[in-house]
């Protein structure tokens, strides 16, 4: 018992201390590079609880998806977070109230919170016990759960056409793909023959008709 508690000491300090870290360091690439190392500590804490996929979950889509997306972001856009720290000091006494209520409503959630005695016996379907962690999530979410699964996955398909969508910029100057323009074309349209006296060769190779 003495190295799995030392095993989570270890794990949840790191992760807490980074957390921390992730608020107070100046630097944004810094913040997100300390906010990976806390979802590496939390995946720790995970397998240490016997939720190995959620561990597993932790560092493939948060880790290895969503912070390098953020650090990405923060050093590709070149955002000038002097202008962003411009209005601080006026903001600060009212988000120093909106703080002073949430901590308060999560004391009074933490307070009052007390385990179901009978929390084992809502499980409707029992788990059986030669099977993982994994597999066993993975028979429940693809039987009983499969809609509420695949409107999730819809869910999250529309919001990324509509990012898409809104971030698109079309610009006059690119040439773009027409199929309808490609399906019309003739062979006529497509190619031009032209008798070409002999010693001269073209000399208006670059007219409007071979450039189209």
């Amino acid at each position: 018992m003495i190295l799995p508690a030392l095993f989570f000491y270890l794990f949840a300090g790191v992760c807490v201390a980074s957390a921390v870290m992730v608020i107070v360091s100046r630097n944004p690439v810094h913040s997100v590079l300390f906010l990976i190392l806390a979802f590496v500590n939390a995946s720790g804490l995970f397998i240490l609880m016997g939720a190995e996929f959620l561990a597993m979950i932790l560092v493939v889509v948060y880790v290895g998806a969503v912070a390098v997306l953020f650090l990405f972001v923060i050093m590709m856009l070149d955002v000038d977070f002097t202008e962003l720290r411009e209005g601080f000091l006026e903001y600060l006494p009212v988000g120093l109230v909106i703080g002073a209520i949430f901590l308060a409503e999560l004391l009074l959630v933490g307070g009052g919170w007390v385990i179901n005695p009978n929390v084992a016996k809502t499980i409707t379907a029992a788990i059986p016990a030669n099977i993982s962690n994994t597999e066993a999530l993975g028979l429940v979410l693809y039987t009983k759960y499969i809609h509420y699964f695949q409107i999730a996955g819809m869910v999250l398909l529309v919001a990324m056409i509509g990012a898409i969508v809104l971030t698109l910029r079309h610009k006059a100057s690119v040439k773009r793909q027409d199929i309808n323009v490609q399906n019309a074309r003739t062979p006529e349209l497509a190619m031009s023959v032209r008798k070409v006296a002999t010693g001269q060769g073209l000399q208006d190779a670059d007219a409007a008709e071979w450039v189209q």
